[in-house]
């Protein structure tokens, strides 16, 4: 496994080795020593979470405030998705800035955030899984969202015709939520 440090700090891809023979493949998506080691975040995994989304569903811009933070470690075990991190953090250089990356269940790829920052996909299949490890447990109470549309951000999406939920088709703006408190300082 090594690691690739994105242009916004405290993001990184791990690229894992897929293993393939008829039978299928095997991969090694996370090890919690050699990423401790690596990129230096103590990625204690505290819940586990998986969905499945079909071709153009987006899911986020979500993030936690809970008070131990909570970091993601994002990965595609079927299909694909356009994998979307934003830096959130007024205080930051990158503040508003976002990358996009394509993960899939053949490509070995894996999306790590840490704390501080939001995270939406789209999903570019039908049936895409997608499985995520997450620092601290779901809190109800922090956790919050921010418009994928938000023309401030400009995300460009690969694809048109979204399909999102209420929640995230009614999230405010990036800066409806700082002038509501709710980013970290």
């Amino acid at each position: 496994m090594n690691f690739q440090e994105l242009d916004i700090k405290g993001a990184w891809i791990a690229h894992s080795a897929v293993h393939q023979d008829k039978r299928g493949n095997f991969r090694e998506w996370f090890k919690r020593e050699e990423a401790n080691r690596a990129i230096g975040l103590d990625f204690d995994v505290a819940q586990a979470n998986v969905s499945t989304s079909n071709k153009g569903v987006l899911r986020g811009i979500h993030y936690s405030l809970v008070k131990s933070g909570q970091g993601k470690w994002i990965t595609c075990n079927a299909g694909a998705i356009w994998d979307v991190v934003v830096d959130i953090r007024p205080a930051s250089p990158t503040f508003k800035k976002w990358i996009g990356v394509e993960l899939s269940g053949s490509s070995g790829d894996s999306l790590i955030i840490s704390e501080g920052l939001g995270h939406g996909f789209l999903s570019l299949q039908n049936d895409s899984i997608v499985t995520y490890l997450l620092t601290s447990e779901y809190s109800p109470s922090d956790e919050f969202e921010i418009s994928p549309l938000d023309p401030s951000l400009a995300i460009e999406w690969p694809m048109n015709n979204l399909l999102l939920s209420e929640k995230d088709r009614l999230a405010p703006t990036l800066e409806e939520q700082r002038f509501a408190g709710n980013l970290n300082a």
